[in-house]
């Protein structure tokens, strides 16, 4: 019983607990594959680092080399981040004939497509479930257990960084910037938490989504992204105060032969199931024309929880080489690429404007949303501190994206408008 043996791209958060699940479970694996499964070697930054599991010094590595290019390491998984010089890395492994499991959702949202065509060249298997989701087994359940369904429509909150500071802000009333520096000492957020907090993790995650859930290559600009950094407290307060809460939503939707996908803050109706998911949690949503509506809710991110996708995507390498049918899982996209046009994408939308405070200032804002025919299913009209300026507060009805940005346009024209304070779109009817 000749055992599996294993070569490690990076020991951080991950790739620690991928060592304590394979070390801890190692009977669980063996009844699952029939045979045992080594970590051979992992690459380092540094040798001489206290680590949180105990290690064979002799495993430990600076050259990526040691593992890519040996030949009794069978299955490569890559924990250690980065886009350019961790794909020359699979590329390698996968033309030396190493199967690859990976966590690196930027380096699969950009080049997952390329990598899996040469892994299916080479005979390879090339998965990828902790990219998405953390420990959720999201990918896995559209490859295979939704495989005979189509899907319409996958909505939900794939980023465990802006859910932690928006579940804050909405409950503690905190400023934005409190809340970051509370998730960065957390460890909730990156010392640079851009690719958070300006929607880009969530875009790749849904691009990802998109490919795979519609059978159709989704490229990272093809996702509308806008993040949390523009959201206020006023805003959120606005929002509880006509049944809302405020959620950074990923949505992918196809219509026919068309699809868009989106990243961005959304009110969501307080009766809504995602409304509920607080902190660091993630959940998806996916509708299917047979199955109906499924939610997937879980840890997005942690060392366990996202190891223990990665290991699940290790037992299904072992099991596919136990039974010879390696490099055939990766299945090319079946539609040719077709994106909504702003006219195809319909919403409600909330605004915020400050305007002067004078008589017929809102007849000649309701007239811009009349001339595109939009109407409002909420308003609320307030006074500020300034007793020349107006605070008005829109929730309309379902309007396309077109129509929605030409008004816009029009708002910032008139001379009655002063500023559009906010701008976000809505999911549900709330019932205030």
């Amino acid at each position: 019983m000749e055992a599996i043996s294993i070569g490690l791209l990076g020991l951080g958060t991950v790739g620690t607990g991928v060592v304590t699940i394979i070390e801890n479970h190692q009977d669980k694996l063996i009844h699952q594959i029939g045979c045992p499964v080594k970590v051979k070697k992992i690459l380092v930054k540094d040798l001489n680092k206290a680590r949180s599991v105990e290690l064979d010094a002799k495993k430990l590595t600076t050259d990526p080399e040691e593992i890519i290019n040996d030949p009794d390491i069978d299955v490569v998984i890559e924990v250690m981040g980065g886009i350019d010089e961790t794909k020359n890395y699979i590329i390698k492994a996968l033309k030396n004939r190493k199967h690859v499991v990976t966590a690196n959702k930027d380096l699969m949202a950009v080049h997952g497509s390329e990598l899996l065509t040469l892994a299916s060249e080479h005979d390879c298997d090339l998965f990828y479930e902790a990219s998405v989701g953390g420990g959720i087994p999201l990918l896995r359940s559209l490859s295979d257990g939704l495989a005979s369904d189509r899907i319409t429509k996958m909505m939900g909150i794939v980023n465990g960084t802006t859910n932690f500071i928006l579940t804050k802000m909405n409950k503690n009333g905190s400023a934005y910037e409190d809340v970051l520096r509370e998730a960065q000492a957390l460890g909730y957020a990156e010392a640079d938490p851009t690719s958070d907090v300006e929607g880009l993790d969530a875009a790749r995650k849904m691009a990802i989504l998109a490919t795979l859930g519609f059978s159709m290559k989704i490229d990272l600009d093809d996702v509308k992204a806008e993040g949390i950094t523009r959201v206020t407290e006023e805003d959120l307060q606005y929002g509880r105060q006509l049944g809302y809460t405020m959620k950074l939503i990923g949505v992918a939707e196809r219509e026919g032969d068309k699809v868009s996908v989106s990243v961005q803050p959304t009110l969501l109706t307080d009766t809504h199931p995602l409304a509920a998911v607080h902190d660091e949690f993630n959940a998806v949503y996916v509708y299917g024309e047979a199955v109906g509506e499924t939610m997937f809710y879980g840890p997005g991110a942690g060392s366990l929880p996202t190891a223990t996708a990665v290991v699940s995507d290790l037992v299904a390498v072992m099991k596919n080489m136990r039974l010879g049918v390696t490099g055939k899982s990766a299945v090319a996209p079946q539609f040719k690429k077709q994106l909504k046009a702003a006219d195809e994408i319909f919403s409600k939308y909330f605004l915020r404007l400050h305007v002067k405070d004078e008589v017929g200032v809102f007849a000649n804002i309701t007239s811009v949303f009349s001339e595109h025919h939009v109407s409002f299913e909420k308003i609320l009209q307030m006074p500020l501190k300034n007793k020349d300026l107006a605070e008005i507060v829109l929730v309309t009805h379902q309007a396309s994206q077109q129509d929605y940005e030409d008004i816009l346009v029009k708002l910032r024209d008139l001379q009655a408008v002063q500023t559009i304070e906010s701008s976000y779109r809505v999911e549900g009817s709330a019932s205030a």
